[in-house]
């Protein structure tokens, strides 16, 4: 996974992106609980890079509809996209077009949707991807509880504080 610099901009970009990249590689993922999951996203910089959390308030309706979005950037973006059980972990292998990169990612989720689950990803890029041939990703993600008062299904609350909401974005709205 790149590394983005930390304005708010590219924190909003990184996450839509990591957000949507998990989408995409969740074709038949169980649905998670609804209501408010925090999830860790920790790319390639390790102690270096610190992990960028987010929240996202989901309802079935809001989870079901993402799942949907992921699944047609894989039919426009990839041209491989296997996913299986192996020991009670999803197992994701998939072939996708990035800007002018393609990437080859192994992915393994592990997890129950219900309470938490993570997803441990390496990626290779060919060419380079600003300027990385590589890179490596844990997204961890928990149950909080309820969504807070004024959030509504869709909505992602940033590290900067900044509020956006995935269902209102052009992709999710079909433009």
């Amino acid at each position: 996974m790149t590394t983005f610099a930390r304005t708010p901009r590219n924190a909003a970009a990184a996450t839509v992106c990591l957000l949507l990249a998990g989408a995409a590689s969740a074709m038949d993922y169980p649905a998670r609980k609804p209501g408010l999951w925090e999830m860790t996203i920790q790319g390639d910089g390790g102690a270096k890079t610190p992990a960028m959390s987010t929240q996202q308030c989901i309802d079935a309706a809001t989870d079901k509809a993402m799942r949907e979005m992921g699944n047609g950037m894989e039919r426009q973006n990839c041209t491989k996209q296997d996913m299986r059980n192996e020991s009670g972990r999803m197992v994701i292998d998939s072939v996708c077009k990035i800007g002018t990169s393609t990437a080859t990612t192994h992915a393994v989720v592990t997890g129950d949707f219900g309470t938490a689950y993570r997803m441990e990803s390496r990626s290779t890029y060919s060419p380079p991807m600003m300027g990385r041939s590589e890179g490596t990703a844990i997204i961890e993600a928990k149950w909080v509880g309820p969504c807070k008062a004024g959030q509504k299904p869709g909505d992602v609350v940033l590290p900067n504080g900044m509020k956006m909401n995935l269902l209102e974005m052009p992709a999710a709205r079909g433009k």
